[in-house]
């Protein structure tokens, strides 16, 4: 009769292995967990034990914030995450998907403010009065305060 051979499971991570693979601070792990966004379990002395796939969830952290997205909305996404599993590809595109229109809007905002940045410099108004050129009358002020056109508003 054949035995049956199992692959152990890989032993969970301390908090200063975590912080060795990301890069990271233990008081910036800390800080992470303290916002809901990774939750370690505890052995029986209390300490923290963290599961392998803590470092892509780690990971997407540090990128989505890189991105200049809000701890919230970066936890709004975990969330969306198995609890008590390691998330699939599956499920890191489900999180993508939600991103997606996000991060498409601020390409449109960033290539906006990269194509207009040199002229809105050289004019030096942005969207005050005396831009004749692109918002005679200060039409942007109706829009809304601060650099209308760079921001992605069109003139009108």
């Amino acid at each position: 009769m054949a035995s049956k051979t199992t692959t152990p499971l890989p032993a969970p991570l301390t908090i200063g292995d975590l912080a060795r693979r990301t890069g990271l601070s233990v008081s910036a792990i800390r800080f992470y967990e303290t916002k809901g966004l990774i939750t370690p379990m505890r052995n029986a002395g209390g300490q923290r034990r963290f599961a392998r796939a803590d470092l892509r969830r780690i990971s997407f952290i540090m990128i989505a914030q890189q991105l200049g997205f809000s701890l919230e909305a970066i936890g709004a996404q975990l969330a969306l995450l198995p609890e008590g599993r390691a998330p699939t590809q599956k499920d890191w595109s489900r999180i993508s998907r939600h991103f997606r229109a996000d991060l498409n809007d601020r390409i449109e905002k960033l290539t906006n403010l990269r194509d207009r940045l040199d002229g809105c410099i050289g004019c030096g108004c942005l969207s005050l009065r005396k831009c004749a050129l692109y918002n005679p009358q200060d039409r942007a002020a109706k829009k809304g305060p601060g650099p209308r056109f760079v921001m992605g508003d069109k003139p009108t």
